[in-house]
């Protein structure tokens, strides 16, 4: 509360291929450290073989959204198949203590109507996103860095549990988003934008 007046905007931080007992735990102690929330798009086969990190994401003041069971080119596959992924995964993370993710990144942003009916089946909202860190792409901790600094109000940023840059870069994300009066926030399943 007491920095609530701080805030002249929210911006979305999203974590995708998690849970993992490599990377989770230091993604979310430095998260915690810097006052930051994200939303972590979690797959199905890590929620059912990691349940201890999606709690840990959840008492962390983490959101878990669903991001496929298996991370396949979704839009290749049968209405079946795509059905499988998602259900598989809101099962998964629902197992593990996560709640009943409302958000659904597709893998690679790759999406269609077909898929998006399936969203719609498990009332999911479907979150591509504004800026792309290139974390996956080796991006230095000051690419990452500034990808963030191009975050405007209601924007959601694409990152990754795994790569060693972004963990590193996380203090400064925090530090450049609260000198542009911006704070972390919620991505709404209304709007699939970022707000309090």
């Amino acid at each position: 509360p007491a920095q609530a007046a701080t805030c002249n905007g929210y911006v979305g931080l999203t974590f995708d291929d998690g849970p993992s007992n490599d990377h989770t735990p230091a993604i979310l102690n430095a998260l915690q450290q810097n006052g930051l929330r994200a939303t972590m798009f979690n797959e199905g086969q890590f929620a059912a073989s990691f349940p201890a990190q999606v709690r840990a994401e959840v008492s962390a003041g983490m959101w878990v959204g669903n991001h496929s069971y298996t991370h396949p080119h979704l839009t290749q596959l049968s209405q079946a198949q795509m059905d499988s992924e998602l259900s598989r995964t809101q099962q998964a993370i629902a197992n593990a203590g996560g709640g009943t993710p409302k958000l659904f990144r597709p893998p690679y942003g790759e999406t269609n109507a077909t898929l998006r009916s399936v969203e719609a089946k498990y009332g999911l909202t479907e979150i591509i996103w504004d800026v792309d860190s290139q974390d996956w792409n080796g991006a230095s901790v000051d690419a990452i860095v500034a990808a963030n600094a191009r975050l405007t109000n209601g924007q959601v940023i694409l990152m990754h549990e795994w790569p060693a840059n972004t963990l590193a870069a996380i203090p400064r994300i925090a530090q450049g988003l609260a000198g542009r009066g911006l704070c972390a926030g919620m991505i709404s399943p209304q709007t699939g934008r970022a707000v309090a």
